[in-house]
């Protein structure tokens, strides 16, 4: 029997000592990894900016009545005339018309005979919508003012409300997100100062839901509030964002 070799011996302790080295180093790596990674500061950056609308909807309807349908649309084709002579004499030549309602007008009527009631038709209501739309956002409120003339004029004429739109709002929430993510970033900085740190990096930012209310208002909803009731509006944005530390 041949006695061990020591020579074999030291290699396989080397080879097992080189092993063990590279795992400690391997494990050493990881922890330090997450570590590091560790250190960093989760922050929420805001951006507001006032805005004024630069689109105005005008919703409105007219409507007649008549006891036969081919009186209704005689009086409707009239009344239409004048609304359209009323926007064009204050320039606005256009303005688009939702197709004709027709509605069958009842009455309660008594039969005497054989003492019962039922509804009888005595006419048509025929109505129609209309909306109108200017980039000049004080210009159709004025004409709101001024619609009394159609009722003068017998035309059965009612506003139902504007709509103020900023057309812009899609390039504001671009640029917002800039400037929510630079306010983000001084939070942080100041968060890691007072820690004796520094900011090494931005990690990740993720956008906010964007909301567009009344001027001033922080009203705030999951979907996002877009108004359209106020001709000021305010525009919120918001970051949270996650930078590394030094």
């Amino acid at each position: 029997m041949n006695p061990p070799r020591p020579h074999l011996f030291g290699l396989l302790a080397g080879l097992f000592l080189a092993t063990g080295l590279c795992f400690a180093s391997l494990v050493l790596a990881r922890a330090w990894t997450r570590i590091a990674e560790s250190q960093v500061v989760n922050v929420t950056g805001s951006a507001r900016k006032n805005v004024r609308s630069d689109l105005v909807v005008w919703r409105a309807s007219f409507s007649v009545d008549a006891p036969t349908l081919l009186e209704a649309q005689q009086k409707l084709r009239a009344d239409h005339a004048k609304v359209a002579a009323f926007f064009s004499t204050r320039g606005i030549e256009g303005f688009a018309a939702s197709p004709v309602q027709i509605r069958e007008i009842t009455a309660r009527r008594r039969n005497e005979d054989e003492d019962t009631t039922a509804n009888v038709r005595v006419g048509y209501r025929l109505s129609q919508s209309i909306e109108a739309r200017s980039p000049d956002v004080e210009q159709l409120p004025r004409l709101a003012g001024d619609s009394s003339e159609l009722l003068e004029q017998g035309v059965a004429f009612m506003s139902e409300g504007f709509e103020f739109i900023y057309t812009k709002a899609g390039d504001a929430k671009i640029e917002m997100m800039a400037e929510a993510t630079k306010d983000a970033r001084a939070r942080a900085e100041q968060i890691a100062q007072q820690g004796g740190g520094a900011i090494k990096e931005l990690r990740s930012a993720r956008m906010g839901v964007v909301q567009i209310n009344p001027l001033y208002s922080g009203a705030t909803s999951w979907e996002g509030n877009n108004d359209t009731s106020a001709l000021e509006k305010t525009i919120t944005a918001t970051v949270a964002a996650t930078f590394t530390l030094r």
